[in-house]
């Protein structure tokens, strides 16, 4: 990656995969890390430059949503502290797997958000808040450690389960729990596996600027029509992506 196109290819594959990531509450990774793969870098170095980017997303996102939301400090605290537990747990993990078998596992993911997104028309339209118990708070934060787990190891999106998460165990709506994701799994958790990614394996330096730069404006952008727009059409959009996405990386592994 030497040429000025190369790097301007980079920033708009970042700029409209995060865009689509503020709008959907996640899945960011499901078009940067393929298209990173895709663009000849092994598993583990593209989830790291991956990892890194991301964080710009959530600081992206979150100077927009900080603007206009109200944040519970108990989700914060629940969020943050069963996640990290898990990024840092499956950041270790996957760099002991093979490359073929994470692609595999990160189409296969991929594929089936899609599919729960399709089936899945009117979630989170409503804001009514439950299991608001200690049970509930337990139980809920068991499934954010294994989300977190995820985000360290396959990353492709994590944010989007941990949106849907919320939506369904929680009860809460779409717009706020896109902004819980956003800023907590795009800025700490990401934030937590870059870190731990980077310190065992690589990260390629030379492409981070450009990805930087589309994460951080896509982010902003993408929260900003959130808020103000709504994102019905933008999720049909975002199902097609994740079926072609996820397929793509199961057939590269099989042709």
């Amino acid at each position: 990656m030497e040429s000025l196109f190369d790097h301007l290819l980079l920033f708009l594959v970042s700029l409209i995969a995060n865009l689509l990531s503020a709008l959907a509450g996640g899945g960011a990774g499901l078009l940067q890390l393929p298209a990173l793969l895709f663009l000849g870098l092994p598993f583990s170095l593209a989830l790291a430059t991956h990892k890194v980017a991301s964080v710009f997303l959530g600081l992206g996102a979150g100077a927009r949503h900080f603007r206009s939301a109200q944040f519970n400090l108990r989700f914060i605290l629940v969020i943050l502290a069963f996640g990290l537990p898990g990024v840092v747990v499956g950041a270790n993990v996957i760099l002991a797997i093979p490359d073929a078998i994470a692609e595999i596992a990160l189409g296969v993911l991929t594929l089936a958000l899609g599919i729960y997104s399709v089936v899945q028309p009117n979630l989170g339209q409503i804001h009514q808040l439950k299991r608001q118990t200690r049970s509930g708070w337990l139980l809920g934060g068991l499934v954010l450690l294994m989300i977190g787990v995820l985000n360290g190891s396959l990353t492709s999106g994590t944010g989007l389960f941990v949106t849907l998460w919320l939506i369904v165990w929680f009860g809460l709506d779409y717009k706020t729990a896109i902004a819980y994701t956003l800023v907590l799994v795009g800025i700490f958790w990401n934030g937590i596996g870059a870190f731990t990614l980077g310190f065992q394996g690589q990260i390629q330096w030379d492409w981070l600027p450009a990805l930087i730069v589309g994460s951080f404006f896509g982010g902003y952008l993408g929260a900003h029509l959130s808020i103000i727009k709504g994102n019905r059409l933008v999720k049909r959009g975002f199902e097609v992506i994740t079926v072609l996405v996820g397929s793509s990386l199961i057939l590269k592994n099989f042709i």
